[in-house]
């Protein structure tokens, strides 16, 4: 989210709809989507074109699957019948039976209840509201009617389960909360039972009421509300907010100008919701609710800021934070903004052991290199915790702003140790390859594209062109991590190539190009062999690792056409010259631990070509190259046709092979027309 790359993207054809929200099987890693009410479709994340995955046509309208950790996926269809996943592949054409009569689904959730499947769904008939329980595996299902009230319609619900009994929560348009307790042990199935409504929280602070839109709870004590904020005399505006139901007090809000869909999800204590044309995440901390907190809460005019994307770990000068204290209710975590709730004042000297990550590091803000990095050993070295990741994040952007303030300051060995034996990602610490690129500091930056997972384009194309730009004479003097290409390309004696590698199959490239192009000159041979490398063994090991890197064609190519043309037609030599060296084997593929593959190095090339052609249609140096590459693609593309033109010749001979069981040694010619 953080760094807006598509990690995957599925389609329907035009006309198809997906009419309800697509979840995850968390037993098998499948994504199950229904579109046009009735067409399910099943699909793993290799999978490209939905059209050639699973698919199976159903009886009744879907209404909402649920995806359970421990219980499979749980179907609800739109007349109120439900089934798991696994029951109704069995039989996808199997009669639903329809619960409801005249009534419209407006919510539904799923919990487990111990080894069992529990289903809650509330329905709508005529302004009266009805919830519905259902127990799967014992097949009991029990119908409630809401109690009515004068001007309190529901608009939304939400609901949690503790000690066998579900707790539903409606927003109703009265501007309250209210809440109702539903047992599951219940020993009739009665033909409808009433249930009441207690009143939770009103939506009103000092004369002003938010008109809610959606909401979740948080924990038994807080719940956030999005919805709208009207003051009398002042427009309405949209807000996130979060109240103590506990003591009746609003704990934080923010306004959120861009507006939003009035949707607010919450998972793993991150706040998901649309703000303008982005979507949002924050994270949030609860803590034990106390009344000292609730009411000092109150009296803070700070409030954390929205941004389109959350790093909660990037550290202010002056707002760092104590976000684990007992004395906080609710922590807000945005962009660049910790806030310090506590009220203590810092001591001199601090044990780790007894204060959090953000008051260890602004008690070692003015300590000495020594201190510091001795000190930030010591946190790493601790047990692994549930936010061990967070706390490498935080000494991370500790070390860059020190870095930052102190130009002179570079812990290089002590910041490539950190990337090389934690598992880390570009969100956790941005700030990081941004110096690294500052700092010219190509073995971290190599070490990074390798094992980070989501790099912008913007850094990847940075890193691209700061290898391209290096010396040779520079780079033979860095220690860069060579496992890419040792094992086909070994320089020596001035940078001469030593070629070393046996041709499999008999294919060899300069053949095959010389009985389709017996025009082709001597210079175009020895570059079509792969006699020489465009670049010395550690920029190739450079560009090795941007080649590896995931990006996305469309953010990319627009920085790739600002790769100046000298840079842009040496990595166009090194593209092609690794391209001619994979065509040396029958398999295509470079020997060696992170060797680019085919796929990777045609479509960087495809891409750069895409970006840069005008360039190098104008360049003189560019136009050999270029003619070598396509008389080389050309040579390639016959070369395959023909072998199309026997590849039915050759099924015929497996087959006739298989047909056969000689018992002694024989010779067959076989004509081939």
């Amino acid at each position: 989210v953080s760094d807006q790359k598509p990690l995957g993207c599925w389609s329907v054809k035009h006309g198809q709809i997906i009419t309800c929200p697509v979840v995850c099987n968390f037993e098998t890693h499948e994504y199950i989507a229904v579109h046009d009410d009735k067409v399910l479709r099943i699909w793993k994340n290799k999978d490209i074109n939905l059209d050639k995955v699973f698919k199976a046509t159903l009886s009744a309208d879907v209404y909402r699957i649920h995806s359970l950790p421990n219980g499979g996926p749980v179907v609800l269809f739109k007349g109120g019948g439900v089934r798991t996943l696994d029951v109704l592949l069995e039989a996808p054409q199997q009669e639903i039976e329809n619960v409801i009569s005249d009534e419209v689904i407006k919510w539904s959730e799923a919990f487990m209840e111990g080894q069992q499947p529990v289903l809650i769904f509330a329905t709508e008939k005529d302004g009266d509201f009805f919830v519905y329980v259902q127990k799967l595996k014992m097949n009991s299902l029990h119908k409630y009617k809401l109690e009515q009230q004068e001007l309190s319609k529901p608009l939304s619900f939400t609901a949690y389960m503790k000690n066998q009994i579900i707790t539903l929560l409606c927003l109703c348009s009265n501007d309250s909360v209210y809440k109702v307790l539903i047992p599951l042990q219940q020993n009739t199935e009665e033909e409808e039972r009433i249930l009441f409504k207690s009143l939770l929280l009103n939506l009103s602070v000092s004369g002003s009421v938010l008109k809610g839109t959606s909401f979740v709870v948080l924990d038994k004590d807080h719940v956030a509300v999005l919805g709208s904020l009207a003051v009398s005399g002042e427009e309405p505006k949209e807000c996130l907010t979060i109240w103590n139901t506990k003591f009746q007090t609003l704990q934080t809000s923010k306004e959120l100008p861009l507006g939003t869909s009035g949707q607010l999800w919450c998972y793993e204590e991150k706040f998901f919701f649309t703000h303008g044309k982005v979507l949002t995440v924050m994270m949030y901390k609860c803590e034990t609710s106390s009344l000292a907190a609730a009411v000092g809460k109150l009296k803070d005019s700070q409030t954390p800021d929205v941004s389109s994307f959350v790093n909660w770990n990037t550290l202010g000068d002056e707002e760092l934070v104590v976000s684990f204290q007992s004395q906080q209710s609710v922590a807000l975590k945005s962009e660049s903004r910790m806030t310090l709730r506590s009220k203590r004042n810092t001591v001199a000297k601090v044990q780790p052991d007894t204060v959090s990550v953000g008051q260890l590091l602004l008690n070692l803000k003015d300590a000495s290199t020594t201190v510091f990095e001795d000190e930030l050993r010591q946190l790493m070295s601790k047990a692994q915790t549930p936010d061990f990741q967070a706390t490498i994040g935080c000494v991370i952007t500790a070390l860059v702003k020190r870095c930052k303030a102190d130009p002179k300051y570079y812990p290089r060995n002590f910041l490539l140790q950190i990337v090389q034996t934690r598992d880390l990602s570009y969100s956790l610490c941005p700030d990081l390859m941004a110096i690294a690129l500052e700092k010219k500091d190509v073995h971290l930056l190599q070490t990074c594209l390798q094992r980070f997972p989501d790099i912008p384009e913007e850094i990847t194309y940075a890193c691209l062109k700061v290898f391209l730009s290096i010396s040779e004479a520079y780079l033979q003097r860095i220690d860069v991590n060579l496992e890419s290409v040792i094992c086909y390309i070994d320089m020596e004696f001035n940078n001469k190539e030593v070629k070393t590698e046996i041709v499999e199959n008999g294919f060899n490239a300069e053949l095959e190009q010389d009985i389709w192009d017996t025009k082709i000159t001597k210079e175009t041979h020895l570059m079509a062999d792969g006699e020489f490398c465009p670049v010395g063994p550690q920029k190739a090991a450079l560009l090795n690792a941007v080649l590896h890197s995931a990006y996305s064609e469309t953010f990319l190519l627009p920085h790739l056409k600002n790769l100046p043309a000298q840079q842009a037609v040496l990595f166009l030599r090194y593209l092609y010259y690794l391209y001619v060296k994979c065509s040396e084997k029958i398999n295509t593929a470079l020997p060696g631990i992170r060797s680019p593959t085919i796929n990777q190095i045609m479509d960087w090339m495809c891409l750069l070509l895409d970006a840069q052609f005008t360039v190098m249609v104008m360049l003189p140096e560019a136009k050999e190259l270029l003619s070598n590459l396509h008389k080389f693609v050309r040579a390639q593309v016959r070369f395959y046709s023909e072998l199309n033109k026997i590849e039915g010749s050759l099924r015929e001979l497996q087959r006739l092979n298989h047909q056969k069981d000689s018992q002694t040694y024989s010779i067959e010619v076989l004509e081939l027309i």
